[in-house]
């Protein structure tokens, strides 16, 4: 049985869709958010996504975040992307830490991109909702969450996995950015499906 976060309902039911259906079914979005757990498949599904449409980007709310913190960076995301996407000029952002830590490039938007995908933990909040065409909420089981986490990240980094769950659960809690979703897509699911080309995906309440 899937053991979800608290107060995260189950979805369902769930069927096997190819990506591209997915974005016909969300009104072909321009700006896409793919919201999450860490560890849930957000980064798989918006690549799967973006594969589907050429030309598309994929941006990650952790390069926004990164040595900023954990989900105060709402007014970066806004001025320094989204913004800028919303009146359909091109990205070149660095966001203050980049500046400060000495991180080479920039995050970088072209002009006329055809699909923007962010993707990330807390990315489907509600003062960035206005700045987003869609919303797909990634739903998936809390414990296989935590152990791709740890596989990804290292086991010697439990501990900052225990002090990234102490933050993201409240915050997730308070925002439930489910209830926003256009579709629920599973981040491991169990129906069959080709895993190169289709999502399974469910009704949003």
């Amino acid at each position: 049985m899937t053991r979800l976060y608290a107060g995260e309902p189950a979805a369902g039911p769930w069927r096997a869709v190819p990506a591209r259906e997915v974005l016909a079914l969300l009104g072909r979005p321009r700006v896409l958010a793919v919201d999450g757990r860490s560890g849930g498949g957000k980064t798989t599904v918006a690549q799967r996504l973006a594969a589907t449409v050429p030309g598309a980007t994929v941006l990650h709310t952790d390069d926004v975040a990164w040595y900023h913190a954990f989900f105060d960076w709402a007014d970066l995301m806004r001025d320094g992307i989204l913004a800028p996407l919303a009146r359909g000029g091109p990205v070149a952002y660095r966001p203050p830490a980049w500046d400060e830590r000495g991180r080479e490039g920039a995050i970088v938007v072209p002009a006329r991109c055809p699909l923007v995908i962010v993707e990330g933990v807390g990315i489907g909040r509600r003062e960035l909702s206005a700045y987003v065409d869609a919303l797909l909420w990634v739903q998936t089981d809390a414990d296989e969450a935590r152990r791709r986490g740890l596989e990804r990240d290292g086991a010697d980094h439990a501990d900052f996995w225990a002090e990234w769950q102490a933050a993201e659960d409240p915050f997730q809690a308070e925002q439930r950015p489910w209830e926003r979703a256009g579709l629920i897509v599973s981040g491991a699911p169990d129906l069959a499906h080709d895993p190169l080309s289709e999502l399974v995906i469910a009704p949003a309440d």
